[in-house]
């Protein structure tokens, strides 16, 4: 796989789902870096700020659907509030344990989101994941 090597955000409050997610980024070569936060409020301050990446990749953003303090929603919601030159350099994935049908409508409402994946992350998911954004 020749594609380019991305920045990776992972979002879970889970730590052993952050630990598969990171473990299976890094083990198929596809990023540059990855950025692990439990909380999605700390998150979205880093976002917030300047991150330095390559100019035409877009950074990854994995989040978690069902955690405490601000859920995946909540996250969703805050992150399409910030500037479109903010948003533009992103592209979000919902993680989540359970496809729940409702979950899945909700998602379509938010244009930031390009897909629903379930839990925990596997290089299958994640090749197919990576495939949508060539």
């Amino acid at each position: 796989m020749t594609a380019r090597k991305r920045h990776f955000i992972v979002i879970d409050d889970n730590k052993l789902d952050c630990f598969i997610a990171e473990k299976i980024i890094l083990n198929t070569g596809v990023s540059e870096k990855i950025s692990v936060f439990d909380d999605a409020r700390k998150a979205l301050e880093y976002i917030r700020e300047e991150i330095d990446f390559t100019p035409g990749s877009k950074l990854v953003i994995l989040v978690d659907i069902q955690m405490p303090m601000m859920n995946g929603f909540e996250f969703v919601e805050a992150f399409e509030s910030l500037p479109e030159e903010t948003r533009n350099k992103f592209v979000v994935f919902m993680l989540t344990s359970s496809i729940n049908q409702s979950d899945l409508n909700r998602i379509s409402n938010y244009t930031s989101v390009l897909q629903l994946l379930n839990k925990p992350l596997s290089v299958v998911k994640l090749t197919s994941m990576m495939a949508v954004l060539s």
